[in-house]
């Protein structure tokens, strides 16, 4: 049986299917969420299993704290999913201050507040997974969404790092890139306020807002399916280092990574020719 430690567990959106995917195969799951008491009900069908802390992973003493309780709990942690996040939508030029500073405390400093709390007790143990929940905007960049990918990028550069250090205690590190997923997080986008600074980017800001309120509920990929995809990965032979989910969002990272190996072998010569 092994123990997870699962962030963001709002209902309707990848924690919790993380969480009751776990369950399913024997697992007990300690999973975190701003408002506890909407995990209540759900939590109590599992019985000792469960482990529901309220959390706030921008706040770096809640982090630890959390973290203490699931591992006298359970004791210790052997799946780590470093899944809570959002977007924000502006432009490069014109978001605002406090949307960009929110941005990078949710989707990258709090995820380094949770893997600083739990590695030690992996390291300790000699095994343990990190699944690292990135997005495809953490390898293409998107429109409207420059912070988000921003702070995805550096996730995918701080997990290569990760995985070297920790592998030789037995840690072992999974990136996982979604495309659009039919979770809650398009939810509120259309009551959300625009806080473009720059007039310029107001059309695009604003266009933005109307597609991702117009796909709520539409998007094609199953979080439940891509879990198991995930599941899946990390009981392989030889568990890849990152793995895409959905389809259009596997097109979208092929092409890219086929047109930067062609840009780059294109400019071969420049890129030699700066050695002494």
């Amino acid at each position: 049986m092994r123990t997870w430690f699962i962030t963001g567990g709002t209902p309707g959106g990848f924690g919790l299917a993380y969480a009751e995917a776990a369950l399913e195969q024997g697992d007990q799951v300690a999973v975190t969420v701003r408002r506890p008491d909407e995990l209540r009900e759900w939590a109590a069908g599992h019985g000792d299993r469960v482990l529901v802390l309220p959390l706030d992973v921008t706040d770096a003493e809640q982090v630890r704290t959390a973290v203490g309780a699931a591992e006298e709990r359970f004791g210790g942690i052997d799946v780590l999913v470093n899944n809570a996040g959002r977007g924000w939508y502006g432009s490069v030029e014109g978001a605002a201050e406090e949307t960009i500073r929110r941005t990078f405390d949710l989707n990258l400093f709090a995820v380094v507040e949770v893997l600083r709390a739990v590695l030690p007790g992996m390291r300790r143990r000699g095994s343990g997974w990190i699944v690292m929940m990135s997005s495809l905007a953490g390898l293409v960049g998107v429109p409207g969404f420059g912070y988000y990918s921003a702070a995805k990028f550096a996730l995918e550069g701080l997990s290569e790092t990760l995985r070297q250090e920790v592998e030789p205690f037995g840690v072992r590190v999974l990136v996982v890139e979604p495309g659009s997923f039919r979770t809650k997080a398009y939810a509120g986008f259309q009551d959300e306020p625009v806080r473009e600074t720059v007039d310029a980017y107001l059309g695009l800001v604003e266009g933005i807002r109307t597609t991702f309120a117009d796909q709520d509920g539409k998007q094609p990929g199953d979080p439940e399916r891509g879990v198991r995809a995930v599941l899946s990965a990390m009981n392989a032979p030889e568990p890849p280092r990152r793995i895409v989910l959905g389809g259009a969002a596997y097109d979208a990272a092929v092409t890219m990574h086929e047109n930067a190996l062609v840009e780059l072998r294109a400019h071969e010569t420049l890129s030699r020719g700066a050695d002494f």
